[in-house]
């Protein structure tokens, strides 16, 4: 019996799209699939890439993946990619920390929310006495009775005491979420702290004790950077490798934006609408996987299904700019014996964050060279990322100075924009993704998938097309 092939399409080319498809792929089996991957822009992968200039080697989005949420190492292997896998730099882990215009080390072990032993953070100067006393007496609170979600700020703020969020948690954690702390779900975000806090009493407790169920990576200040790996030839060997192996088996349309999904007059399948010059494609599918940002999805699905579009719409986003620099290392006062700086809000800089990518990983810069990223905007200091560019590298280069003790001129500067793109947790995000996939589930054939929903980092982006892929399969 010849079986019609079921016609898939994907929209959006990031990596949660690519994703998605790789898995279509492999998960087929002899089933005929006719699939069509859509991407608005002119090049594969999304938020990720890379590009090499005057012998550095530069990330323009995410530069490492966490490996204890296993989507993207996983993928890395089953690609051939294992050999390319690069850990970061043992020497250097860690993270510096403005206070009071001077950078300081992270206390050791101290993970986002919570340290694995108080001596560092008594030996720290970024907290008085009375914070480090405050912080220790974290031992003795009691877990809170009430059920339901807490925001970062409140929880850090109950817990620890108000001298931690401002100057250690309150940095960390919007250098990943570019969000203001006092909105920032816990429960979505870190659900890990809630469940030491419900489980062992107190946080200090569950570490003191080992729990290593909760806590992987006790030696690491920052980000747990221990647990980070990255690409030798940088986040774009990842998406070189998907479109290579994807593309034999996949009509792939670059520059074709998609208007919005409908069903077709018959109510059993999906009708795609595009932009003029694209009207004339071939547009009905029996599935549609959107892997698009909450905000873009909100138009795509507008028309097929207004609750389900309002349902989108409610989940924010902020901007973000990245500006790449290359550097003498001569020319840079501080010695830079970290991945990394965050800056807390309460310094009043115009920056959020400085990473140190040479210090990551040793091949991003020619010898004797620093490359730098340095971020500004977020939901905090949403202005700055409507600045132009020649204002925003002006912008750069004095914090760099003020803050690392930059001089001279750079090698380059290269302004890299992500607006509405980092989509916010904010308090309730969990009931809010529930109603999305509930009203999701409505729709027989369509699946919604990306970094707005379960995680912002490269595993969820990529867990999350493989288990849209999953899904429609199944």
């Amino acid at each position: 019996m010849n079986l019609q092939p079921r016609r898939i399409a994907i929209l959006g080319g990031g990596l949660t799209g690519l994703a998605a498809t790789h898995r279509l792929i492999e998960l087929r089996g002899d089933r005929p699939l006719d699939i069509h991957l859509f991407e608005a822009g002119s090049r594969w992968g999304g938020l990720v890439g890379t590009i090499e200039r005057d012998g550095y080697l530069i990330d323009t989005g995410g530069d490492s993946f966490i490996t204890n949420k296993p989507g993207a190492l996983q993928l890395c292997q089953r690609l051939g990619l294992s050999d390319s896998l690069q850990a970061t730099e043992a020497k250097y882990r860690g993270a510096l920390v403005l206070y009071d215009g001077r950078p300081y080390p992270v206390p050791e072990g101290f993970q986002l929310l919570s340290p694995t032993a108080m001596w560092p953070i008594l030996k720290s100067p970024i907290l008085s006495t009375w914070g480090k006393l405050r912080m220790g007496w974290e031992y003795f609170i009691p877990p809170r009775k009430e059920q339901g979600d807490e925001t970062l700020a409140s929880f850090v703020r109950r817990r620890f005491g108000s001298e931690a969020l401002d100057r250690l948690v309150q940095p960390l954690v919007g250098g990943i979420y570019t969000s203001d702390p006092e909105k920032l779900s816990l429960q979505a975000t870190m659900p890990r702290f809630l469940v030491m806090e419900q489980k062992y009493g107190s946080l200090l407790r569950a570490m003191w004790r080992g729990k290593t169920d909760v806590v992987e990576d006790t030696t690491s200040s920052g980000a747990r950077y221990g647990l980070f790996a990255g690409l030798r030839g940088g986040m774009q060997e990842l998406v070189d490798t998907l479109v290579t192996r994807i593309s034999p088996h996949v009509t792939m349309h670059l520059d074709t934006p998609v208007d919005s999904v409908d069903r077709t007059d018959d109510g059993h399948r999906y009708r795609l609408r595009f932009h003029a010059p694209h009207n004339s494609l071939s547009s009905d599918f029996d599935s549609v996987i959107v892997a698009l940002s909450a905000s873009r999805s909100v138009s795509v699905v507008g028309t097929l299904d207004p609750p389900l579009a309002s349902a989108l719409s409610s989940i924010e986003y902020a901007s973000s700019t990245i500006v790449v620099t290359g550097h003498r290392l001569a020319d840079i006062a501080d010695p830079l014996n970290a991945f990394g700086l965050v800056i807390p809000h309460r310094e009043r800089r115009r920056i959020l964050a400085v990473s140190f990518n040479t210090r990551k990983f040793p091949n991003r810069a020619p010898a004797g060279r620093m490359l730098l990223r340095t971020f500004v905007g977020g939901a905090m200091q949403p202005e700055l990322a409507d600045l132009d560019d020649a204002a925003t590298i002006q912008l750069v280069r004095e914090e760099l100075a003020a803050t690392l003790g930059v001089r001279g001129k750079p090698d380059f500067a290269i302004v890299v924009r992500y607006p509405n793109a980092m989509p916010q947790f904010h308090l309730g995000h969990l009931d809010r993704v529930a109603e999305i996939e509930r009203l999701t589930a409505r729709l027989p054939g369509l699946a919604i998938a990306g970094n707005a929903y379960h995680g912002v980092g490269i595993p969820d982006a990529i867990h999350s097309g493989e288990q849209a892929a999953a899904r429609l399969l199944a």
